[in-house]
């Protein structure tokens, strides 16, 4: 095996309910967390994410890639405009956005973050 390739076609990850670090603040939002990968020096992780309809209030310290499979959400930065996500989409969240996160429809996406 590489010490420079990691294949996750036979990972088994543990779900964690509900390890979110937002503030629920509308709703009752669940989420399911399957952590498929951590680097060794714990400054990446990649896996799924699962979320029930609900809004969080959300403050971004690490930057994300996300894949949406499943869902729509609405994403509003502090004195922005609405985001509006869906089944499909792929988008980056910078550090430093502060603001919403609010599921309409249930959520699956892959993530990353580093």
């Amino acid at each position: 095996m590489s010490d420079f390739i990691t294949v996750l076609r036979e990972t088994c990850p543990t779900p964690v309910l509900d390890a979110t670090k937002w503030k629920r603040i509308a709703g009752d939002p669940h989420t399911v967390s399957l952590v498929a990968y951590v680097s060794k020096d714990e400054s990446k992780i990649m896996g799924t994410w699962i979320c029930t309809p609900g809004k969080y209030e959300v403050n971004y310290e690490k930057w994300e890639f996300c894949h949406f499979l499943d869902g729509y959400c609405i994403i509003t930065p502090e004195g922005e405009e609405p985001v509006h996500l869906k089944a499909g989409d792929v988008f980056v969240i910078e550090p430093g956005l502060k603001g919403t996160w609010e599921v309409v429809e249930t959520v699956r996406k892959y993530f990353v973050f580093a």
